[in-house]
């Protein structure tokens, strides 16, 4: 049987604490977990934490003194860093979030389901995943909200980016999501990792297959296939030379 996943909650309100510590107990039955101390700030959680006896933080953002972000990169320069989810009111602190290395962002009120979902993530780290958990240089995810949540999409799965009137839509092979970035911030940041065939389309390089021309339509074009993915990508005569490219790479 698995240890119970030790978890530290770190917020300056007793009763957003007490909050955390009934759910913790709700979901013990169907994922084990063990109180490992608690803090009103974040000097105090610094001062209380037990890196080896810590899984996770849970963590307020908006704290006097050291708020959640600033407690989040002290935990993170750890040799043994524990998992961060931050637990909080405000969603415009996402990007902040995650630029941090945060496992998760739960809004409050929490929901029973939600923070199983996050610790179920966190039981699942293992020691390779250290990755996970360091402070971000250089961006290999996409945050995006929906729907009340915050996803974080790593680069791997995008399939391509699409620039669609005011917004961008990423399409991975489960679902669409709309990014409030323009396409040309988005393709000079990854563009080591998309390829533009289009002055509405970047796709991905790792799941770009080859071209194909396509002659049952009005006009001949070349477009592009990706691998085990039915829609062919149009490429514009502007960027046909991506093909010409792609052929001697």
């Amino acid at each position: 049987m698995n240890a119970p996943l030790k978890v530290f909650v770190v917020d300056d309100e007793a009763p957003a604490r007490a909050r955390l510590r009934a759910l913790l107990e709700d979901c013990r039955a169907t994922l084990p977990n063990a109180l490992a101390g608690e803090a009103e700030s974040g000097i105090e959680a610094l001062e209380k934490i037990d890196p080896v006896g810590t899984d996770v933080v849970l963590v307020d953002i908006r704290m006097p003194g050291m708020d959640g972000l600033a407690l989040a990169r002290h935990l993170s320069r750890l040799p043994s860093p524990p998992a961060v989810i931050f637990v909080t009111a405000y969603d415009q602190h996402a990007i902040d979030a995650f630029e941090v290395g945060a496992l998760d962002y739960l809004l409050k009120p929490v929901r029973l389901a939600r923070l199983v979902d996050a610790l179920g993530r966190a039981r699942r780290l293992t020691p390779k995943d250290d990755a996970t958990l360091a402070p971000l240089s250089a961006r290999r995810h996409f945050t995006v909200s929906d729907r009340g949540r915050v996803w974080l999409v790593p680069l791997e799965e995008v399939l391509y980016l699409r620039a669609e009137l005011k917004y961008v839509t990423l399409r991975t092979r489960e679902r669409e999501f709309v990014l409030a970035e323009s396409l040309s911030a988005l393709e000079q940041e990854f563009g080591q990792d998309f390829l533009r065939i289009h002055r509405s389309c970047l796709v991905s390089r790792r799941h770009l297959l080859g071209f194909e021309l396509a002659r049952d339509v009005e006009e001949p074009r070349w477009e592009a296939v990706l691998k085990d993915w039915p829609e062919r990508l149009p490429v514009s005569r502007r960027q046909a030379h991506v093909i010409k490219a792609f052929r001697h790479s």
